[in-house]
């Protein structure tokens, strides 16, 4: 297997919410690390179709892996 560098690191903030949401899907897959878990949503996310693009005045903020209600937003929310 040929091996990867990465060679660049990408810190995002989180919400407890948000990095317990990304905990739960990372063991229920039993990947590795939480790291990897990100990379493969990551790659899932970028693959998907269908996303509305973001408006004039969007705002880091206004995007989150938790809908309203503290829950996980369903695959059709439109982001």
């Amino acid at each position: 297997m040929a091996e990867r560098t990465r060679e660049q690191r990408l810190q995002i903030m989180v919400s407890e919410g948000e990095l317990q949401a990304i905990d739960d899907w990372r063991f229920a897959r039993r990947m590795p690390t939480r790291a990897a878990a990100v990379r493969e949503l990551l790659k899932r996310g970028l693959a998907a179709e269908g996303f509305a693009k973001a408006g004039a005045g969007v705002k880091s903020q206004d995007f989150s892996v938790l809908g309203a209600n503290g829950h996980e937003e369903p695959a059709s929310s439109g982001r």
